[in-house]
């Protein structure tokens, strides 16, 4: 009974609190925060980073597994908002393929296609990044190219 009571405080600590934003990794949400917000501070940019839009609008996006906070204050420096965001993993249905110790991860909704995700082998990784950069400079080029025709 007392090392239950030892794992208590650890166990409250380790679920979000009630006011704590949840975000899904590579996903984004949208919150309301008052008008008069001016500055935002991320703990830890790598967890999640938080972009403050006209009208008090924030939005919060998912970089990387964990907890860390932010801090909303006015212009003259007084704190609006200090919450807790946790990011957890994706919700899309995976599939982890692992040789040895490589990790390859594949999004399958309904078919399977190769997914960057954190802690996958860093040349699948680094092998999919590249290739969405390439589709998305190809997109960003034929978009250009249409705008200039039109």
């Amino acid at each position: 009974m007392a090392f239950g009571l030892l794992l208590l405080p650890l166990a409250a600590a380790a679920e979000p609190s009630d006011d704590a934003i949840s975000v899904s990794v590579d996903q984004a949400k949208l919150f309301k925060l008052p008008n008069r917000v001016a500055t935002i501070v991320v703990g830890n940019p790598m967890i999640a980073d938080v972009t403050l839009q006209n009208g008090g609008i924030i939005v919060v996006t998912g970089k990387g597994y964990g907890a860390t906070n932010f801090i909303a204050m006015d212009r003259g420096g007084e704190v609006l908002v200090d919450r807790t965001i946790q990011v957890e993993g994706p919700s899309d249905r995976l599939v982890t393929v692992y040789r040895g110790i490589e990790r390859e991860t594949y999004s399958c909704m309904p078919l399977c296609q190769r997914r960057a995700t954190l802690g996958d082998d860093d040349k699948y990784f680094q092998s999919v990044m590249t290739q969405s950069g390439t589709l998305n400079n190809q997109a960003a080029g034929n978009a250009a190219q249409q705008a200039k025709t039109n």
